[in-house]
C-alpha cells in the first residue's frame, strides 16, 4: 500500500514538472533531455531538474518588490552616467555591442577611465592592498572564494585598522564557493565592525533550489574610486600554487574612473539581495566628469534571473564581429551550440580563431567536457593550445587589436544560465595589443594540437569525453 501511495504521489510530481517544462521550456532538445531524464531515471531525474533544470526566470526568489527597487536604481544610474555617445562608438565599429550590452544590464561605455591589467597573484594583490590601505571611506569586497590563510589574516587585520577609522567595510561570500570559510572567522569580521553576508548559504528548504545557482563574481570597490575584478580569488593558492596543480596563472583587472560606478552597482544590487537593505539605492549620484585616462569601459554582468544571457549573448557577438582576429584564453570552455557554431563558422569564414586552454585542470570531469569539443574545433581551423604550467585560470579575449573582454565568466552554461558573472569590457587598442602579445607570449610554451593527432586518440578516451558532456550544465 505505501509503495502504491508513493508511486502515485510520484507520478503527480513527475506530471506537474512535465506541465512546466511544457509551458516554460525554450530549448526543444533541452526539454526533450529533461523529460526521458525524469521518466527514465526514477527520483534523480526529479531532484537534478528541481536542481539545475529548472527555468529560474520564471522561478526566482526575488520577490516583485525587489525587481522595482533594482530596476528603479539602475534607471537612476542610467540618468547620471558620463557615457560615450553613440557616433563614437559607431565609428569605433562597436555601436551594435554596446547597444548590445546597454539593453541587457543598463550600463553604457564610459570614457576617461584607467584600465591596469594584473598578471597573477603577487601584482593582483600588492595592487588590491594598496588600493585598500589608502580607503578613508568604505571597502566592498564580494568573492567566490574566500578562503582562511595568509591572505585572509592580512584582510582581517587591516579592516580592524581601517573600521576603527571610520571606514565601511562590506563582504559578500558565496555559500558554497566559500564553503571551507569558518564561523570562527565569520564572527571574528563581525566582531571588529564588518559587516559580512554569505550568498544562498546551505538552507534546508531551499538547499535543491539553489545550491546549482552560485555568485561567481569577484569585486573589490574602494570609496567609489578603485575597483577590482577579473579570476582570482581570495586564497593563498594565488600566491604559493597548490600540491596538485602548482602554480595559479590568472588576470586581474584595476580600474579607476566612470567604470568604478558601474561594478560597484553589481556589488550594490548583490547586497541587497544578501542583506535586504537598500539604503544605497537611496543616495544622491554626482556626475562622474574627472577625467583620470582615456579607456573606454563597459561593464557586463549576468545571472539565472535574466531571460536573456548577457554574457552569452556578449561573446556571440564578439565572435561574430572578429575581422581579422579572436583569441580566447579561458579554462572551461565548454560551448553551447551557439558558441560551438560561431566559433566554426569564424574559423570557417578566415578569422584567425586561437583558443588557450590549460593542460591541467582542477576537476577529472570538467576537463573531459573540455575536450570533447576539440575535434569539432580543430576540423573547422580553430587553432588550440594547451598551456602546461601550472593550472591557467584566466579568463580572457582579445580581438583585432581594439577589444577586450577580462572578468569572471567562463564560456560555459554555467557561466552563461546559471552563476551570476561580471566581465569589463575594454574598447582600447593599447590594451588590446598588450594582451595580443601576452596571449602569443604564452601559446609560444604552450603545446598546439593537430587534428590528425587528435582524431586518432584511444577510443576510451572518446568515451570519457561524451560521458562528460552529458553532465556540462553542472559543470
Amino acid at each position: 500500500m505505501y509503495w502504491t501511495i508513493a508511486l502515485i504521489i510520484y507520478v503527480i510530481i513527475a506530471m506537474g514538472m512535465v506541465i512546466s517544462l511544457l509551458v516554460n521550456g525554450i530549448k526543444p532538445a533541452k526539454t526533450l533531455a529533461w523529460l526521458l531524464a525524469i521518466f527514465t531515471i526514477p527520483v534523480a531525474g526529479i531532484l537534478l531538474y528541481w536542481m539545475i533544470g529548472r527555468n529560474r526566470r520564471k522561478y526566482s526568489w526575488k520577490d516583485i518588490q525587489e525587481d522595482i527597487a533594482i530596476n528603479n536604481y539602475l534607471k537612476k544610474i542610467q540618468r547620471n552616467q558620463d557615457s560615450v555617445e553613440t557616433l563614437d562608438m559607431d565609428s569605433k565599429g562597436f555601436a551594435k555591442l554596446t547597444r548590445l550590452i546597454e539593453k541587457n544590464n543598463g550600463f553604457k561605455p564610459t570614457k576617461n577611465n584607467d584600465v591596469t591589467i594584473l598578471k597573477d597573484g603577487k601584482a593582483t594583490f600588492d595592487a588590491i592592498f594598496e588600493a585598500l590601505e589608502a580607503a578613508d571611506k568604505y571597502i566592498y569586497l564580494l568573492y567566490y572564494i574566500f578562503e582562511e590563510g595568509e591572505l585572509a589574516d592580512r584582510l582581517i587585520a587591516l579592516f580592524k585598522k581601517k573600521v576603527k577609522k571610520g571606514v565601511k567595510v562590506k563582504i559578500i561570500y558565496d555559500g558554497v564557493g566559500s564553503y571551507s570559510l569558518s564561523k570562527k572567522y565569520i564572527s571574528k569580521l563581525k566582531s571588529i565592525g564588518v559587516e559580512v553576508y554569505p550568498f544562498l548559504p546551505f538552507k534546508l528548504g531551499r538547499f535543491l533550489a539553489s545550491i546549482n545557482y552560485r555568485n561567481h563574481r569577484k569585486i573589490i570597490i574602494v570609496d567609489g574610486k578603485v575597483a577590482f575584478t577579473g579570476g582570482i580569488n581570495i586564497s593563498d593558492k594565488y600566491l604559493k600554487g597548490d600540491l596538485v596543480l602548482g602554480k595559479w596563472h590568472d588576470m586581474h583587472l584595476r580600474l579607476r574612473g566612470a567604470s568604478v560606478r558601474e561594478l560597484q552597482v553589481v556589488f550594490e544590487i548583490d547586497w541587497f539581495l544578501v542583506s535586504g537593505d537598500n539604503s544605497e539605492f537611496d543616495r544622491e549620484l554626482p556626475p562622474l566628469r574627472e577625467k583620470v585616462g582615456n579607456q573606454i569601459v563597459q561593464i557586463v554582468y549576468g545571472g539565472p534571473d535574466d531571460y536573456f544571457s548577457p554574457i552569452g549573448q556578449t561573446y556571440f557577438a564578439m565572435i561574430n564581429n572578429a575581422k581579422k582576429y579572436i583569441y580566447i584564453t579561458n579554462p572551461y570552455i565548454i560551448p553551447g551550440t551557439a558558441i560551438l557554431k560561431s566559433l566554426e563558422v569564424a574559423a570557417n569564414s578566415g578569422i584567425d580563431v586561437r583558443l588557450l586552454v590549460s593542460a591541467n585542470a582542477d576537476s577529472v570531469l570538467v576537463n573531459w567536457s573540455v575536450r570533447s569539443y576539440f575535434e569539432s574545433f580543430l576540423l573547422a581551423g580553430v587553432k588550440i593550445y594547451l598551456f602546461p604550467e601550472g593550472f591557467l585560470h584566466s579568463k580572457i579575449i582579445v580581438s583585432d587589436d581594439n577589444l577586450v573582454s577580462i572578468g569572471t565568466a567562463n564560456m560555459d552554461i554555467r557561466s552563461f544560465e546559471q552563476n551570476y558573472e561580471v566581465n569589463a569590457m575594454v574598447y582600447d587598442s593599447k590594451t588590446a595589443l598588450l594582451l595580443k602579445q601576452e596571449f602569443l607570449n604564452e601559446i609560444e610554451h604552450s603545446i598546439p594540437l593537430d587534428y590528425k593527432s587528435f582524431k586518432n586518440r584511444p577510443y576510451i578516451e572518446r568515451l570519457k569525453e561524451g560521458f562528460a558532456k552529458i553532465f556540462s550544465p553542472l559543470l
